[in-house]
């Protein structure tokens, strides 16, 4: 794939991340701003993970009906308007309402960006791309954090998101000057009509769910770490709140190596196989992490060693696991990337809300729920070994 198509598609899925992780730090601060506590502002973090959720059903069918660009310069150009929405909201209510719309556009940029590589590249190529776009996601809950940080503390935290504007114009400048229209001429322009029967055929296709589904308890296992980990380093270790982001950055570090090694491991096999042999790592290491976590260490190292594996794990088994379910979807990569985002998305939003249920003052929850989804994305990806596979995707 050309660099500058790559770079156009790393930085689109980057909405996801950038939107989420980069005004964390601001949350007190807005709270002051806005008269409230800090769990109001957190209703605008809701908010966008319920855009994120159903609004990638909506452009599935608009791109494979009417091209992946119109659709996508529409997003971003939501994304951009919303993200000013952001900055210049004079209440709470109008914030949250600005949030859902902005996912509503950031998801343009995650059901087109899976569908241009599906578009562009054969399973095998497509497992490479998607592992290379894997540095975005691990690095920006790293720097989104800290940029969010020193903006706030120079030009207040409107800053952030008037920063956010100016980097979806500048993407959807780039889209329209060099992103090509990558749905080919001749395929069937599919009617919107159709799109609710078509959804219903793909959750009946075994294959694209248990690829999908595998990707998507996988990834709950990360929103599970994710929601945990605060309190089990923090609160229950003890370790020093600003010592928490380098933590969270070797964990995050060790899930990009592996992203890289598995791009070039694809050259001897397809993605089906690392997928089938990363996931007994995934759980292997869950497994480890729920008895050292039930044995109730003094010390936090011992749960550190598990947690690593099992996050650079994720690293070979997410972009593998999406190459393979959008393998079979040429004539609608589009809907297939959107069902697949939306379930990846609701099952990991889920798992991390269950770690909060479950909370007793240990980390044996938290370790409890990644171990549940690396067993289920164990059983999926063995389930998915039993199917038909295209040649370059075994």
């Amino acid at each position: 794939m050309h660099l500058r198509l790559l770079l156009i598609l790393g930085a689109l899925s980057a909405f996801g991340p950038l939107a989420i992780d980069f005004y964390l730090p601001a949350f007190p601060v807005m709270a002051r701003d806005f008269s409230t506590d800090v769990e109001h502002i957190q209703l605008s973090l809701a908010a966008y993970f319920v855009g994120l959720a159903f609004g990638q059903l909506l452009y599935g069918p608009l791109t494979d009906r009417y091209g992946r660009r119109w659709p996508l310069l529409i997003g971003v150009t939501l994304f951009t308007l919303a993200s000013l929405a952001c900055a210049l909201a004079p209440t709470l209510d109008w914030l949250v309402s600005a949030r859902f719309a902005q996912a509503l556009g950031g998801c343009a940029g995650i059901v087109v960006t899976r569908a241009v590589v599906r578009d562009s590249c054969e399973p095998v190529q497509a497992a490479r791309v998607f592992s290379q776009m894997m540095l975005v996601m691990g690095l920006a809950p790293i720097l989104a954090p800290l940029a969010g940080g020193l903006l706030m503390n120079a030009l207040g935290w409107q800053s952030i998101f008037v920063s956010l504007t100016l980097f979806s114009a500048a993407c959807g400048a780039a889209v329209a000057l060099w992103l090509p229209e990558t749905l080919p001429a001749d395929a069937p322009r599919l009617p919107l009509s159709s799109t609710l029967s078509r959804y219903v055929e793909l959750l009946r296709d075994r294959e694209f769910m248990a690829f999908a589904l595998c990707g998507g308890v996988a990834m709950a296992g990360m929103f599970a770490y994710i929601a945990g980990s605060p309190f089990v380093f923090i609160e229950l270790y003890g370790v020093p709140a600003e010592h928490y982001g380098w933590l969270f950055g070797c964990n995050a570090a060790g899930f990009i190596l592996v992203s890289q090694i598995n791009a070039r491991l694809l050259r001897l096999r397809g993605p089906g196989t690392w997928l089938r042999r990363f996931v007994w790592l995934y759980f292997s290491s869950a497994l480890m992490l729920l008895l050292i976590a039930l044995s109730q260490p003094k010390a936090l190292w011992p749960l550190l060693v598990p947690l690593f594996l099992g996050i650079a794990s994720l690293g070979s088994i997410l972009p593998n696991a999406t190459a393979c379910a959008m393998a079979g979807q040429g004539r609608q990569a589009g809907l297939a990337s959107a069902l697949m985002g939306s379930l990846q998305f609701s099952v990991a939003a889920g798992a991390s809300a269950l770690v909060g249920v479950l909370h007793d003052g240990t980390a044996a929850p938290m370790a409890l729920v990644i171990t549940v989804c690396a067993l289920l994305a164990a059983s999926l990806a063995w389930y998915s070994g039993q199917l038909v596979l295209p040649e370059r995707a075994r």
